[in-house]
């Protein structure tokens, strides 16, 4: 029914958004990793605005993107139906529930796409941009050894510039993975490399 629903809203609402956010894609390499999804992904991007979501969705049409959403969202019961519908992971930022965790990997365990916005929210005026990550992604990635693909996002909605996108190149954690060290040190540092992926590809962005 998830992906049933998901279908139906970007069917009905990519003319819309096309005409509204006007975005554009570019490609770390695209013969590497294009728009086409294959297996389980974890999708991660700097966060400029709640409606980064929804120009995902569209992006990567033709795969179910279950993104993990704060709780905040969920407050208004229309909006908080419909993420539901659209299979969101809740997640509650102010209590220790790490359910959102064991639910994304039953979702990558049965091949599908978990979206993770690592900043946690959305930077506040004065912020430099993206904050801080949190760890999530990392453990996530390192736990299930799915990939994450790594997307940049410029952001600046309703404005006569177009919403750009870069989408980079699959990286295995594992790969950054040090035994010398311990597992709290590992996700750290891993988590860093990925704040960094994303800063790159703002760079990168750019320069295309």
């Amino acid at each position: 029914m998830i992906a049933l629903f998901n279908y139906f809203v970007k069917i009905t609402g990519w003319l819309p958004a096309k005409i509204i956010c006007r975005w554009k894609i570019k490609y770390e390499d695209k013969k590497v990793q294009s728009r086409r999804l294959k297996g389980p992904s974890i999708i991660i991007s700097n966060h400029t605005s709640v409606y980064d979501y929804a120009v995902f969705l569209f992006v990567y049409f033709f795969r179910t993107l279950r993104y993990q959403m704060a709780e905040v969202l969920y407050k208004k019961k229309l909006l908080g139906l419909f993420l539901k519908c659209m299979g969101g992971i809740y997640v509650n930022r102010d209590t220790y529930d790490f359910s959102f965790m064991d639910k994304s990997k039953k979702i990558l365990s049965k091949g599908g796409i978990v979206g993770i916005f690592p900043e946690s929210r959305l930077p506040k005026k004065g912020e430099s941009s993206p904050l801080p990550f949190k760890e999530s992604a990392a453990l996530l990635a390192l736990e299930t050894g799915v990939k994450i693909i790594p997307t940049y996002i410029t952001g600046g909605y309703f404005k006569k510039k177009r919403i750009g996108v870069l989408i980079g190149k699959p990286i295995n954690v594992r790969d950054f993975y040090d035994a010398s060290i311990n597992e709290k040190e590992n996700v750290k540092n891993i988590t860093n490399i990925l704040r960094n992926k994303i800063i790159e590809l703002g760079k990168l962005y750019e320069e295309k």
